[in-house]
């Protein structure tokens, strides 16, 4: 790999992070020099590990040992326990991990889960998640959530226009404004970031049957209908409101680049049932680059050198793909 590295925010000490940080560079080494960003007493017993001043650094010290850019925290790390003298120095690497992607100094962000009840009880941090919290450090730009797998073919990406609320919310948060800015998004990120120059986007409808011509909900005839009419009349190849039961199978993946969902779990159980271990998480619409493993903290298993590498492994190669195309479109 050439150019600046990825940089890895450490994420919930007390969880999987650190373990799946360690485990990905031992399969990645060389191959794709990253910088772990956080307290080296949380990584793993036995990892090899050196820090390093600079990020530069990395593709030299990668070979033989894990590139650590120390970020002291006040408290050890205990597995599945969280420390609330540290939620402060999470969201602080999360900031400082930003700063760097921005000034140039790694070509993106891959990040590592946090917890965010402990975040709010440790630091009161006010956003409900990672995402809202990029967004803020990015000057609050609108942004939406892709889940992305490349490992099923056809590969799969999945786009929740809600995410994060309670199912009887969607209808009243599922507007024709909320649908048309994710699609303006997710067409944006397909062309800018993955290379596509025409980008198919299909849109699965919000009701069983995609309403059934009225019979089970009338969104899809009342508003998503037409507004994707006008959309394909401005150029823009979007087709929908599709039955998000009949959306997922290998043919008809083949007919869409991303497909946009009404809400969390219509899009999220179809990709997490093809590839579970595999799944990255995107955030779209941001001024750099952010990948994350598309797994939580596992309090469950943290420290049982149980947790699988898969989810991270995929996040950090396509941050680094993504980042050296948006560099390469940078020079041009």
């Amino acid at each position: 790999m050439t150019g600046a590295p990825v940089i890895v925010s450490c994420g919930e000490p007390a969880g999987v992070g650190p373990e799946v940080a360690a485990k990905a560079w031992q399969t990645l080494r060389a191959k794709l020099p990253f910088v772990w960003l956080g307290d080296p007493a949380h990584l793993p017993p036995g990892t090899p590990w050196q820090a390093v001043s600079h990020l530069a650094e990395a593709a030299s010290v990668a070979p033989h040992a894990l590139p650590v850019l120390p970020h002291p925290f006040p408290a050890p790390a205990t597995p599945g326990q969280p420390a609330a003298a540290n939620a402060a120095e999470v969201i602080a690497v999360i900031a400082r991990a930003v700063a760097l992607v921005r000034a140039g100094d790694a070509a993106a962000l891959c990040t590592a889960p946090i917890h965010k009840g402990a975040l709010h009880d440790g630091a009161g941090f006010p956003f409900p998640g990672h995402t809202e919290y990029l967004a803020h450090l990015a000057g609050d730009v609108p942004v939406v959530m892709m889940l992305a797998s490349e490992a099923v073919s056809p590969p799969l990406r999945v786009v929740p226009a809600t995410i994060h609320i309670a199912l009887s919310a969607v209808p009243r948060a599922f507007t024709p404004d909320l649908l048309r800015e994710t699609i303006r998004l997710t067409g944006a990120a397909l062309r800018d970031d993955f290379g596509i120059a025409a980008p198919r986007i299909a849109v699965a409808g919000l009701n069983p049957h995609a309403g059934e011509g009225g019979a089970m909900g009338g969104e899809e005839g009342d508003w998503i209908a037409p507004l994707l009419a006008q959309l394909r009349a401005e150029g823009q190849l979007v087709s929908g409101p599709h039955p998000a039961d009949t959306l997922f199978h290998p043919v008809a993946r083949a007919r869409y680049d991303a497909v946009i969902c009404a809400y969390h779990d219509q899009a999220l159980i179809p990709i997490k049932t093809l590839d579970f271990a595999g799944g990255v998480n995107l955030t779209l619409g941001l001024p750099f680059v952010r990948t994350s493993p598309d797994h939580g903290t596992a309090f469950d298993i943290a420290g049982q050198n149980l947790a699988d590498p898969a989810s991270m492994i995929a996040a950090l190669e396509m941050a680094a793909r993504l980042g050296a195309r948006r560099a390469k479109r940078a020079a041009l």
